[in-house]
């Protein structure tokens, strides 16, 4: 049986003693990437190390790893909205949130669809170009550590290219965040969701 859960940075260690409590006795073995428990009965489980490389190869040393602290920013881009906010301590510092109006579908005796296209296209435009001076405001004079985007990869992407934001994409880390249309409650938890550890379980039958 194989499911994915998610742990806090909080709750690792223990998740991770757990685990052999169930199970028997592990082994470990780390990468920089990865961090894979081998259980006596069989089980194993593949923790994905956040915010990667991992430097000290080791339990111990992924522990400290996902409780260091980090000033992590959240860029979220869709068509329809985008949000960017900067998190340190697992609180928010500065944020901002902001909607745009990307025409949907076209009206029966309306526009060409070759009309239609370009209006639409030209909303979307419009609206990158707004998170992008947002993201200018927000993100850019931050001192971020890390940064973790979510939404419409096009849409990320073209925020990103502006020369203003040239020392981004060099932070940008795992993982792409699927979210709504971001409203401040959606940036929040995206926050949450970043710093979340990712571990893929597999249990004998």
């Amino acid at each position: 049986m194989s499911k994915i859960v998610h742990v806090s940075p909080d709750r690792l260690d223990r998740w991770l003693t757990g685990f052999g409590e169930r199970h028997g006795d592990v082994e470990y073995g780390v990468t920089p990437t990865s961090v894979t428990l081998s259980a006596e009965d069989g089980s194993s489980a593949v923790v994905t190390v956040p915010f990667e490389p991992l430097a000290d190869l080791s339990r111990e040393g992924l522990v400290a790893h996902v409780l260091t602290e980090r000033r992590l920013g959240i860029l979220l881009v869709r068509r329809g909205g985008y949000g960017a906010g900067v998190f340190a301590e697992g609180k928010l510092l500065d944020s901002k949130v902001g909607s745009r109006h990307v025409q949907g579908t076209t009206k029966a005796g309306g526009w060409s669809q070759q009309r239609y296209a370009r209006r639409r296209d030209n909303q979307a435009r419009e609206a990158f170009a707004a998170a992008t001076e947002v993201a200018v405001r927000i993100l850019a004079p931050a001192k971020l550590d890390v940064l973790v985007c979510g939404g419409d990869r096009r849409a990320v992407d073209s925020v990103l290219e502006d020369p203003r934001l040239k020392d981004l994409p060099a932070l940008v880390r795992p993982p792409f965040l699927g979210v709504p249309d971001p409203k401040q409650k959606v940036l929040e938890q995206a926050a949450v969701d970043a710093r979340a550890i990712r571990i893929d379980v597999d249990q004998p039958e």
